[in-house]
């Protein structure tokens, strides 16, 4: 046990600086999803990560920039885990289309603390001129995505009539509203469900490449 206890603390110790900052950050994340992002203080943080307050001043040197590291981390967790998904979805637009949809209901995305952060910083981000600059990136990115994937789904299906970024906007906002109904809701809502409303709404858009979704299977 001693020796355990002893090896334990030798990582503790030797941690890259990689890893320090990923385990602050993650402390970071638990203390504003319970506490928010004004009482989010570098002691919250420090006792989260169960490291000295000293430890945080070393690798980030005030509490803003913290926030930003953290707020820059999910958007890049985000943008990977999206990117990893549409890749493995294979060439189909459908299907990519599909993976797209279904990676922003993944758990590593929809973790409550994690959307209780996005919507912390959305939040600030009128005020918080780098926390608008990081938010309207990552928005507008994904946008850029998610009509690129709906312009070749429209090419390949032959589509006529449908506006792609009409389609992206709508998808936009019904995730955007699912995340809250599943942060602030959870009990009458899951990913699950949260999936099958977006993925109906392409299916009624497409009709030619997403199957109508069975009675019930967005409640």
């Amino acid at each position: 046990m001693a020796r355990a206890a002893l090896k334990t603390t030798n990582r503790k110790r030797t941690a890259s600086k990689e890893e320090r900052q990923e385990q602050l950050i993650q402390a970071t994340i638990r203390s504003v999803a319970s506490r928010g992002l004004s009482d989010t203080t570098m002691a919250t943080v420090s006792s989260e990560a169960g490291l000295s307050q000293g430890i945080i001043n070393l690798h980030f040197q005030s509490k803003q920039r913290l926030l930003v590291a953290t707020l820059r981390h999910l958007a890049d967790e985000y943008r990977a885990g999206w990117e990893q998904a549409v890749a493995k979805a294979g060439a189909d637009p459908a299907d990519r289309l599909a993976a797209s949809v279904a990676a922003d209901f993944a758990p590593l995305v929809c973790h409550r603390d994690k959307l209780a952060v996005w919507f912390a910083f959305w939040g600030e981000s009128k005020s918080r001129p780098t926390y608008r600059r990081i938010c309207a990136e990552r928005d507008r990115t994904d946008r850029e995505a998610i009509v690129t994937l709906c312009r070749a789904l429209i090419r390949h299906g032959g589509y006529a009539g449908i506006d792609a970024d009409t389609v992206a906007a709508t998808l936009s906002a019904m995730t955007a509203g699912l995340w809250l109904d599943l942060l602030t809701r959870p009990r009458t809502i899951d990913r699950g469900q949260a999936n099958a409303i977006c993925t109906a709404y392409l299916a009624a858009t497409f009709t030619r490449h997403f199957p109508r979704p069975e009675p019930g299977a967005t409640r």
